[in-house]
């Protein structure tokens, strides 16, 4: 089963040496799954002032500038991953290094619904 591991932290406009550290942990990390052949996917994203948001008010679309949710941390990238199980996938997520940063970040792990 593929999951998708949404990674959510404080978004930061300059790179600090941690920073940099990190996203070379994330190319490791990637290097690893390909070599175990379980990563389907990868990719960080724009910063959330890239962001355009679409809903419904009324029965007319609305497009809004930026996400919708204020929170103090943003979604910056994914993994997708094909595991076993959840627990695979808890297991892999787990070394993601956005984690580990202090606190300020977390991983959501979702099943992705396969295709009927």
């Amino acid at each position: 089963m593929r999951y998708m591991m949404l990674i959510y932290t404080k978004e930061n406009g300059s790179a600090t040496a941690e920073e940099t550290q990190r996203a070379a942990a994330h190319r490791a990390l990637m290097d690893e799954a390909r070599r175990r052949g379980v990563l389907r996917g990868a990719d960080p994203l724009q910063p959330t002032s890239t962001a355009t948001t679409v809903g419904v008010e009324a029965g007319k679309v609305v497009v809004i500038d930026g996400p919708f949710a204020e929170t103090k941390e943003q979604l910056a990238g994914y993994y997708i991953l094909e595991c076993d199980n959840l627990d695979e996938a808890l297991e892999g997520a787990a070394k993601i290094p956005t984690i580990g940063c202090g606190g300020e970040g977390c991983v959501e792990v979702r099943p992705i619904r396969e295709k009927a």
